[in-house]
This record gives C-alpha cells, structure tokens and sequence, in this order.
C-alpha cells in the first residue's frame, strides 16, 4: 500500500499501537510511538487475553460484521506473524464446544445461534455435531466426560504475549522508530501536518481514550494461568453454562489461559473468591488434570468498549486518527482494523471497513 504520510505519532504501545507501528514502519515512515506504561503493555487489555480467534464461536454475542472480521484475520495473521524478528505461536486446530448433560437446553439455543451465523457467513466452515468418539479422536482425555459437543473447524488461536514481545522486538531493531516509554500523551500535544511534527497522529490508547472519546466504557475480564502438564488439548475447548461460559485455551509449555467472566464494570481490583472458584472447578469438571495444576497467574483488566459494543475508527479533527472499542475481539479483528486504517491514511477512507459495515466516522 502506498502512503504520502512520511511520520506518524502513534498513542499507546498495546496491541494496535504495536500492529499500526511495525506497518507504517514497513512502510518506509518513520515512527514515534509513546506509551504511558513501560515496555511490557502492563496496562495493556491485549496482555489478558486468550487471543482465540473464533469467529464463529465468537457469534454467541458478535454480530456478523464482527463474524467477518473475524474470518478475515484468521488469513491474514499468518502474513503479519511471518515478518516479526520472533515466531509467534499459532494454530488453526478449531474450537471445540462441549457441555453437560444439564445444560443440553443451553447448548441447543447455542446451536441455533450458530447455525443462523453460517447462514450469514457462508464463508464460515460449518460447524459440526459430535458424539463421545469423535470427541475422543479430537481430543483423547475428554471423550469420556462428554457425550456430544461442537466443532467450529478452522477457528484458531496465538499466544497474545508473545505477539507482543515480538512485536517489540521488531519495532527495537527497526530503525525507524523511536519508542518513548513512561511518556504519556494526548493529541492534544502535537499539531500535524506542521512544520516539525508528525504528518498523522493515530489514537490506540484504548480506555486511555476516554478523555477524548467520552463514549468510551470499560469491561472487566478475569483470567487465570495455569502450568497443567498433565493435561492435554490441542485446541481451544468452551464449556457451555448459562451463567458462565467457560473457555481454555492451551498455549506452549503446558500453560492454559481460562476465563469466562465479562462485568460491566471499570473496576480494576483483583479478581474475586466466588469468580475464581468458578474459573477452577468449571475448568476441573472439563478435565480433573487441572486438580494438580499450578496456578501462575489470576488477571484482570478492562477492554475499551464502545456503546454498540462495536470497533470504530474516528477522524475527530485532521490528521488525527483513532482506533478503538474491540472490546473482547481484539485479536479476532485486529488484522481487520489495522488494514482498514491503512487505508484511510493512504487515501482518506477504507472500502474494508465498508465491506465489514464500518464506516469511518468524522467529529
């Protein structure tokens, strides 16, 4: 793609801020990237994260724009991963969705939901039922637990924190750009297009934001890291519930990420007793290996979230561009957004983000 911008300052070092730095930098401009925090996204919602990568899955609560963004990444991630100075773990093993037997009603509305989406997306790989054997040759330890189950092929994952410390490598050897860290800033700081300042300033400060986007909220998510060696799945797996839908998602060296709660809520206190307890023994019902795991990490943070619940790009004054609102599909439409507001800088608007049913919005 061929931009005429030749600096950008880019707000906020999270996973957009790193993504929209390492293209523009690829693309021959030269990079300031600030960031409040320091360089290990401590504040980052992309650092908890299960980064799953499901859209169809992700359809329970997304509508099909987001769906479709969603499949729109699972191509694209492996061509961003490809450049970065350090592999990235990735997979496309599927989601697999399991239930017990009490919760057959749940899982049958779930169903329904799904099916509708790959009426829309017919893009979609179609899910499938299974029974107790093809859960047991998708995944051997649990084909005794469960008697039937979904499985949404094609679905993926990454390690979200390892995208991030890659990312970071790539920017640090690129010289390009220059990263200021412990350096907050608004655009309120610089004044682009003039003489000695960036061409564009681009927003990724996610809540951050809020000042500037008032529209902005937060939604809390809990996760916990688990060091499991005696379990094993291939692939992410979510426990239907009506109260709490569970999800694992394995990662390298026999860690897991679990989580499922989602709170309207700013709060960034530490998880709490009842949420926790229900996080374990959901994952222990899944597979008893988890009785002997040991707990690494309890996070929490909150994810920018706009009130539609949507992604948006915003022009609030020229030359000033800002990304946010993913909400809990960073990853799943981070590739999306990020080609999107390329394009914007190359020639003023996105015909990807029309496609997906997002027009960018001008204040």
């Amino acid at each position: 793609m061929s931009l005429s911008l030749r600096s950008a300052a880019i707000l906020g070092a999270g996973l957009m801020g790193r993504l929209m730095a390492a293209a523009l930098a690829q693309a021959g401009c030269k990079v300031d990237l600030f960031e409040a925090g320091s360089s290990e996204a401590e504040g980052a919602a992309a650092r908890v994260a299960a980064a799953m990568l499901a859209p169809l899955a992700e359809s329970a609560v997304a509508p099909a724009s987001v769906v479709r963004m969603g499949q729109y990444a699972l191509a694209r991630w492996p061509e961003l991963l490809e450049p970065l100075a350090q592999p990235v773990f990735f997979q496309r093993e599927g989601t697999l969705v399991l239930w017990h037997r009490q919760d057959t009603a749940e899982a049958t509305r779930l169903a329904r939901v799904l099916a509708n989406t790959g009426t829309q997306v017919p893009e979609l790989a179609p899910m499938q039922s299974v029974d107790a054997g093809a859960i047991a040759t998708l995944e051997p330890s649990l084909g005794q637990r469960f008697a039937q189950g979904l499985f949404l092929p094609g679905e993926g994952q990454l390690d979200n924190r390892a995208l991030l410390a890659s990312l970071l490598a790539t920017l640090e050897r690129d010289p390009r750009v220059t990263l200021h860290w412990q350096s907050l800033r608004t655009p309120s700081d610089f004044s682009p297009g003039k003489a000695g300042q960036p061409d564009w300033v681009i927003d990724c400060r996610g809540l951050g934001a809020r000042p500037q986007w008032q529209a902005l909220r937060g939604v809390r998510g809990e996760v916990i890291r688990v060091h499991a060696p005696e379990v094993s799945l291939q692939r992410p797996t979510r426990l239907v519930h009506p109260r709490y839908p569970l999800y694992i998602a394995p990662k390298p060296g026999n860690l897991f990420v679990i989580g499922a709660t989602e709170i309207e809520s700013d709060d960034m206190s530490p998880a709490s007793v009842r949420s926790t307890l229900e996080l374990l023994s959901a994952a222990y019902a899944v597979h008893s290996g988890f009785a002997e795991a040991r707990i690494v990490e309890i996070a929490t943070q909150c994810r920018p979230t706009l009130p539609d619940n949507l992604p948006a790009l915003r022009l609030p004054q020229p030359r000033v561009l800002q990304i946010n609102g993913l909400y809990r599909h960073g990853f799943m439409i981070a590739p999306a957004m990020l080609d999107a507001a390329m394009e914007v800088l190359a020639q003023g608007h996105s015909p990807l983000a029309k496609s997906f049913g997002m027009e960018t919005q001008d204040t």
